[in-house]
């Protein structure tokens, strides 16, 4: 009986902590993209800013100084630039990462690419609210949540072959397949509640793939460095980069396919 009573506690001591953060976010975040322009803005360059902090912090600890000046530089970077023309945005973005490139000893090549990502990631995710509105906003972040739930608890329930057990031991096939069907039942209720062509279910679909593939990613570097997360920056749930890595890969996508269809689609 004591036994028990000593487990429980330490089984559940962080639920607290992981509902009243996860529940924090979720306003913030909400409350954010809802308010859009310049307060939007300013939350996902703070944002951006501190996941190259963490970033920094996990591929070069001994550098702290330098993480909260590329932290700094990054959250400049990209609150600047989506108040520049494209192509005056385009060098302030990638400016963080070659200059940590420059001031960083080891890992410098996989800070590069992952500060670009975060920055670009950003970016996309100011332009699809400033130029798509709240319900486009909305979508993008239903369709990695989605991703990200659906292919959790189905991974749990119907187990299997395991996707990559090198660098994500937890994560299924079923899972992953799973993420994709979520993801392409968002997209049929966005398509039937605006008006969009059914093409958007395949888009939602590539946007779960490259959501995922964030998330592999940001738990390969994780398994490089051997850490179990980001940082300690919220409770319960670890770094900005263990909650963000699926947007990364979605924003930056949805970036990069709509310089090339008409998105939405159907609605052009």
């Amino acid at each position: 009986m004591t036994g028990a009573s000593v487990d429980r506690p330490e089984k559940w001591g962080d639920l607290a902590a992981r509902m009243g953060s996860g529940a924090a976010m979720v306003v913030i975040g909400l409350w954010g993209v809802w308010m859009g322009g310049h307060v939007f803005h300013v939350l996902v360059a703070l944002i951006c800013g501190l996941m190259v902090w963490e970033l920094v912090g996990m591929l070069h600890p001994a550098t702290r100084p330098v993480s909260v000046q590329l932290g700094g530089l990054a959250g400049a970077a990209t609150l600047l630039a989506v108040y520049l023309p494209v192509g005056f945005a385009l060098p302030i973005l990638l400016a963080p990462a070659l200059v940590g490139f420059g001031q960083l000893e080891k890992n410098r090549t996989l800070y590069m690419v992952f500060a670009v990502l975060v920055l670009l990631s950003g970016y996309g995710m100011m332009a699809v609210r400033d130029d798509l509105g709240f319900g486009w906003m909305l979508w993008l972040v239903t369709v990695v949540v989605a991703t990200d739930v659906v292919g959790y608890f189905a991974g749990r329930m119907i187990g299997g072959p395991k996707f990559w057990p090198r660098v994500s031991p937890k994560k299924t096939w079923s899972g992953t397949a799973a993420g994709w069907i979520g993801a392409a039942l968002v997209g049929l209720a966005f398509s039937i509640n605006t008006g969009a062509s059914a093409q958007l279910i395949g888009v939602s679909i590539a946007l779960s793939m490259a959501s995922q593939m964030g998330d592999i990613a940001e738990s390969a570097v994780k398994r490089k460095m051997g850490v179990k997360d980001s940082s300690a920056l919220i409770p319960g749930h670890g770094g900005l980069l263990d909650r963000f890595d699926g947007m990364l890969g979605a924003s930056v996508f949805l970036l990069i396919i709509g310089q090339f269809i008409g998105f939405p689609p159907g609605l052009g």
